[in-house]
């Protein structure tokens, strides 16, 4: 496992300290990374006695905006509750603060090696495959779900809009758990259920226990017994129902539609819904007590509009699995802006959809190109399309003018903007992301360097 460690001391003796530190991660295998390397893939520690606002920069920095772990470590009894805060929203995972590092140095490991092994899982092949991303909002997400999913039995509840992938997200839950012995993933969709045989589906039935029941049958209480239960569109449920579904997860136990016997079962449950469900608890529609019951862990799938940086990736992933048995084609530069620039109210399952309709029209071992967009999905020529300015742009540029900003800070901070993204998204290489802003590297280099004084003045 490779740490690396930020050490920010003003004495001789306490850099002494640090290094007693430093040597007794190293006994633990773990592996110290210099502060001036180039690159901070892993999780981190920093150490430090006080809070200054260098504390805060440097944190942003070497977490990536957060997407790096980062454990802060402060010399000192108590941090305030806005320091803390702070802290956090500056780009640390967790703060320690303690008068005697020494008391405190289990905590440091167990928590780099929690890191560790979910990030570990979150890039295997299986997660990578399963929702396809490199977003920070999706990165995050599957964080979330790999550590809840491996470590716990919680009940999950996923959240997202129609297309957002909350049964891919499901089928997650159910592959990380660890269970040596676990079940079969038993899916049930709440909204196609007939209400005069959803005691059927739940619980199973008897032979004889209704007109047509010519033998028994097991609900997917009994099918998912030792394994995983996952209810899409749960809002969907009547009220009788989730009245009966309460009953099941508190005592786990149910009977049969036309039997005597009470059966056991134990699963572990995932629901989904694109519904506000929270509202419904509100209307009165929904049960708050089923609700927190199956709230165990609330995941909210991003749509498709808040993780733009996913719409190519997830392109070229589609094109791969239609096109198995030959070569993938790749997206010209000119499909490439279309599919950024383009709509997908059904999100990733509305993209998957456009990269196939696209696909019918291909021909030849090339390029993609425009001509294989249906012509009914072509973006009509106007000033909108052409301008990459788009309103959101010009809405930040009004803001800032009401707030009395002049042309000098508005520039100062879109090349700020337009710099972080760039880093971000070359993941920290300054000379790819300075290619792509059309500087040398020493320039992009000065200027975050003049941003870092700017900020620490």
């Amino acid at each position: 496992m490779s740490i690396k460690i930020w050490i920010h001391w003003d004495s001789d003796y306490q850099k002494q300290i640090t290094d007693s530190i430093v040597n007794q991660l190293a006994r633990q295998g773990i592996e110290i990374k210099n502060h001036g390397d180039e690159f901070f893939c892993n999780s981190g520690v920093i150490f430090s006695d006080e809070i200054t606002s260098k504390t805060f920069e440097e944190l942003h920095e070497l977490s990536h905006n957060g997407q790096t772990q980062i454990l802060a470590c402060f010399c000192c009894e108590t941090i305030s509750g806005d320091a803390i805060w702070q802290l956090m929203d500056a780009g640390a995972s967790d703060v320690l603060t303690c008068s005697n590092y020494g008391l405190v140095i289990h905590e440091i490991i167990s928590r780099l090696r929690r890191w560790e092994l979910v990030n570990t899982m979150v890039n295997s092949p299986d997660v990578k495959q399963a929702l396809v991303g490199e977003s920070h909002s999706l990165k995050t997400t599957l964080r979330q779900v790999v550590e809840v999913a491996h470590f716990t039995s919680t009940p999950v509840l996923i959240l997202g809009e129609s297309g957002t992938g909350k049964e891919l997200l499901a089928n997650l839950v159910h592959a990380m758990d660890p269970r040596p012995d676990k079940g079969e993933l038993v899916i049930l969709d709440c909204s196609t259920i007939v209400p005069e045989l959803a005691g059927s589906e739940f619980f199973g039935h008897e032979r004889g226990a209704f007109t047509g029941a010519a033998s028994s049958r097991d609900g997917v209480f009994a099918l998912a017994n030792g394994g995983t239960l996952f209810l899409d569109e749960i809002g969907e449920l009547s009220p009788s129902m989730q009245t009966q579904l309460l009953r099941v997860i508190q005592e786990k136990t149910y009977k049969r539609v036309g039997g005597n016997a009470w059966q056991r079962t134990s699963f572990r449950l995932v629901c989904a819904t694109n519904r506000d469900l929270m509202a419904q608890v509100q209307r009165g529609e929904f049960r708050a007590d089923l609700y927190y019951r199956i709230a165990g862990f609330i995941c909210c799938l991003p749509p498709l509009r808040e993780r733009t940086e996913d719409i190519l990736p997830l392109a070229n992933h589609f094109l791969k699995q239609n096109c198995a048995h030959k070569n993938t084609p790749t997206l010209d530069k000119s499909v490439q802006e279309y599919l950024l620039r383009r709509q997908y109210p059904g999100n990733v399952r509305d993209l998957k959809q456009v990269v196939s309709r696209m696909l019918c029209r291909y021909t030849g071992e090339g390029l993609l190109t425009v001509g294989c967009i249906p012509p009914d999905e072509r973006p009509t020529l106007s000033e909108d399309w052409k301008e990459w300015r788009d309103i959101n742009f010009e809405r930040a540029i009004r803001i800032a003018l009401s707030r009395g900003l002049g042309l000098k800070t508005i520039s100062k901070n879109t090349e700020e903007v337009a710099i972080r993204i760039a880093v971000d998204e070359e993941n920290g290489n300054l000379q790819r992301a300075a290619q792509r802003l059309g500087v040398t590297d020493r320039a992009l280099q000065l200027r975050r360097a003049a941003q870092r004084q700017e900020n620490s003045a």
